[in-house]
């Protein structure tokens, strides 16, 4: 059976804690209206408005002192720290990412969780390939995510509860790389960070980046998408 609409929400710029919420809404509305087989599902896109350090759920371990004082040395570079119960560690959010959340019953898209990590990484693979970059590709665990030549271009970590997705990916278009400099992305040693811009040596914006990665996901998970508005969320 076919899935219904998803509905893209842009956001636009937005600060972290906003996007929170408005994901928060969208998964409640979902599992209220679960029950109808025409529920549409909800992709949310935003770009952070600000620099902003996010811990998953494996860095939420029982080194609480260890984990204060990293948040303290975090928040005094003049970024926000955020614990969030999503998979992964360490990542970094900020302006010249398109993050995307999507919000999808997996039942409906016949997908386990694994499966559906597999076709988040495709989706990003694909819109990296249809802006030029055709060596983009995912590489097997730990290194869960889209790489360039050894270097990370987009992360991924997820929430799944009750067959319902939330968090989701962020793709470095424009990013200012310095950030992940203070911590070891993803809990990987040794990996770099890239993006967009410096693969293709020129500015990619996040606008740029929004329509082949809207292709990408709908090829992919055989979805029709529909313009929603932010008020839906």
């Amino acid at each position: 059976m076919r899935p219904p609409p998803v509905l893209v929400l842009r956001l636009g710029r937005a600060a972290y804690l906003d996007s929170l919420a408005a994901q928060g809404r969208c998964v409640r509305r979902h599992r209220e209206a679960s029950a109808s087989p025409e529920a549409p599902h909800r992709l949310l896109l935003w770009e952070p408005s600000g620099p902003v350090f996010t811990v998953g759920l494996r860095g939420l371990d029982a080194r609480r002192a260890a984990s204060a004082e990293e948040e303290r040395r975090l928040r005094a570079l003049g970024a926000g720290f955020e614990r969030v119960p999503r998979g992964g560690l360490a990542t970094f959010h900020g302006p010249g990412q398109l993050v995307a959340y999507p919000v999808l019953d997996l039942r409906r898209f016949g997908l386990p969780v694994r499966g559906y990590v597999a076709a988040l990484e495709s989706v990003a693979v694909a819109a990296c390939r249809r802006l030029g970059l055709p060596q983009a590709a995912a590489l097997p665990p730990p290194c869960t995510g889209v790489w360039l030549r050894g270097r990370k271009v987009c992360a991924i970590g997820i929430h799944c509860g009750r067959h319902i997705t939330s968090h989701g990916l962020a793709l470095n278009c424009c990013t200012d790389l310095t950030w992940f400099d203070h911590i070891v992305p993803c809990g990987l040693e040794g990996k770099e960070v890239t993006s967009l811009s410096r693969e293709l040596q020129r500015h990619v914006s996040v606008e740029e980046a929004t329509e082949p990665f809207l292709a990408a996901f709908q090829e992919v998970f055989k979805c029709t998408l529909m313009e929603g508005s932010p008020t839906e969320n």
